[in-house]
């Protein structure tokens, strides 16, 4: 065996995983033959010429070469039989049945929110099906690409989340294709083992079932309400004519916002689940966009989004939805506690991904990001030195405490600043009295925070990079319900100048999560604003033909100047 197979086998042999599809779930299959000839046929000597030619002959580091690798594995395994083709009674060539239902599923691809073109490609095509060996050859292993190709955009979705944005850190779930494969060639009923690949989450089902019924007519779609200041009772907007045609009060070309369109606009937010405050502001805005405004493109958008999220959630739970700014604790998928939460700026955004809480950390140091070190506390230093010491920070060389006022800052600049920063534990520290963590590459986590006035906005998009939680000790309180030995009275009284641990017994699922569009338990559709633009930038990745969007949510009121993470 030469060194390029010996690798190939090694390296798939290190990634294999166990089949996503329980025997219980596979059914038997009584049909034709799928082998049209021995394995030293002329046929599987055609599909492994082909094969070799597709993986040598492709640049390295391409989708190209991936797949020829694949394939050429896939079929070494089985001696290069062929796995969709059948030799009838009478010597003709045919697709086997799996085969010609898969096909059907290519066909239906975009009632999952996918592109038909993406499986249906020029290579499978039934006149090959009277070819030669070549021809019957690149039927076969087109076939086989395909199929893997759709189990995979319905487990992981057609777009790489890094494309979109560096901080959409989601992992791919892998897929046993050779496995997949074998169970698909021998089913009756392929379209149930494919469906399992998909996102069984409620809200991901609730979206395809959305997306089987939209009218695609941007006529029944009323047009989407635009941009601008935020509106309080008395102001005068130009966009009040809409606003009151959206929540089909008595026509009216006024421009003032009066009483009765305040208690329509608070009646509107309590049914969202908004802030009940009558200020129409850019959630309100984003909230009247939805509903009959949601897109079909925003559908496939969000369901695609789901396909990147892990297969299962876990049974206890922690989901904050970043648009939303909200975060909610699951418990086999019902909501047992939520609350209000500030995530990143535009600027500095929180990142989406997955991960544990491991830790609770009760009067925190800070440990002040280099970032935020560079970009505003050396500056500060550097024409105070007393800066630290006013905001209750130790600044640390090689780990240990120096004063600033033993420095020689002349010596010192802001692309030159030495030392690392932390703000000691206390009623003014950026993290408040608790945090939650669960240690990632990005250095965000949930805690306190002193700047409690910013959840009473409806836009909370204030920090830099990490989570506030409103209501850090009930959160503290519902995440620690399976601990015997943590409640919040025992973390309370931790409460003091220095800082301690607590590690739950069981590792918490926390995700960071972007869904412009939720599903309530009655499946009602609430639509959120698309606040660091990922919506729409995938939108475009997908190559849907996408109507004027709804209004991005911007930062309409004014970052608060705080030092927090």
């Amino acid at each position: 065996m030469n060194k390029v197979l010996v690798s190939l086998v090694a390296l798939v042999a290190a990634t294999a995983v166990v089949s996503p599809v329980s025997a219980q779930q596979l059914a038997s299959l009584e049909t034709d033959r799928i082998v049209i000839a021995p394995p030293q046929s002329a046929l599987a000597r055609t599909i492994k010429s082909g094969l070799s030619a597709a993986y040598y002959g492709a640049r390295p580091d391409t989708r190209a070469h991936e797949e020829a690798q694949r394939l050429y594995f896939l079929y070494g395994e089985r001696h290069f039989e062929p796995i969709w083709l059948t030799e009838r009674a009478n010597g003709t060539v045919a697709f086997s049945p799996a085969a010609a239902k898969i096909i059907t599923l290519f066909e239906n691809a975009a009632s999952e929110g996918l592109d038909p073109s993406d499986y249906l490609t020029p290579q499978i095509d039934a006149a090959r099906l009277s070819g030669d060996g070549i021809e019957l050859a690149t039927l076969e292993t087109a076939f086989s690409a395909a199929t893997m190709r759709y189990a995979d955009h319905l487990h992981n979705g057609r777009i790489d989340p890094q494309s979109i944005s560096t901080l959409l850190d989601l992992k791919r779930k892998p897929i046993n294709e050779a496995a997949l494969l074998e169970q698909l060639a021998r089913s009756n009923d392929p379209a149930a083992i494919l469906m399992q690949l998909e996102p069984q989450h409620r809200e991901f089902q609730a979206l395809k079932a959305a997306l089987a019924n939209f009218e695609q007519s941007s006529a029944a779609r009323p047009t989407p309400i635009g941009d601008g200041p935020v509106l309080r009772p008395g102001n005068s907007d130009a966009r009040l004519p809409a606003i009151r045609a959206r929540l089909e009060l008595a026509a009216s070309t006024s421009q003032l916002y009066d009483d009765l369109t305040v208690e329509a606009i608070r009646s509107f937010q309590e049914g969202q689940g908004l802030e009940v405050d009558g200020i129409i502001g850019p959630a309100t805005v984003a909230a009247l966009n939805g509903g009959a405004a949601t897109r079909r493109e925003d559908i496939i958008a969000n369901m695609e989004r789901w396909r990147w999220m892990p297969s299962e959630l876990g049974d206890f739970t922690v989901f904050v939805n970043i648009p939303e700014f909200r975060l909610s604790i699951l418990r086999n998928g019902q909501e047992e506690y939520t609350t209000r939460v500030v995530v990143g700026t535009t600027k500095n955004q929180t990142p989406v991904f997955s991960d544990s809480i491991r830790h609770v950390v009760v009067n925190p140091y800070w440990n002040v990001p280099s970032s935020i070190i560079r970009g505003e506390i050396a500056p500060a230093v550097l024409r105070n030195p007393g800066y630290t010491d006013s905001h209750n920070m130790d600044l640390l060389y090689n780990g240990a405490p120096v004063s600033p006022w033993q420095v020689d800052w002349t010596q010192v600049s802001p692309s030159n600043f030495p030392f690392r920063v932390r703000q000691r534990p206390g009623a003014g520290n950026a993290l408040g009295q608790i945090k939650f963590l669960f240690p990632n590459k990005h250095d965000v986590y949930l805690h306190d925070t002193p700047s409690k006035s910013l959840f009473a906005r409806s836009y909370r998009a204030f920090s830099h990079g990490c989570v506030r939680v409103q209501n850090p000790m009930e959160f503290a309180d519902a995440l620690m319900a399976n601990e015997p030995n943590i409640s919040r009275a025992s973390l309370e009284s931790m409460f003091g100048p220095s800082e301690r641990w607590v590690n739950p017994q069981k590792q918490i699922p926390v995700h960071l999560a972007y869904f412009t569009l939720r599903v309530d338990e009655d499946g009602a559709i609430r639509s959120f604003g698309d606040l660091y633009g990922h919506n729409e930038k995938l939108i475009a990745a997908m190559g849907l033909n996408a109507v004027e969007p709804p209004a991005i949510v911007a930062e309409a009121e004014t970052v608060p100047q705080e030092l927090s993470p």
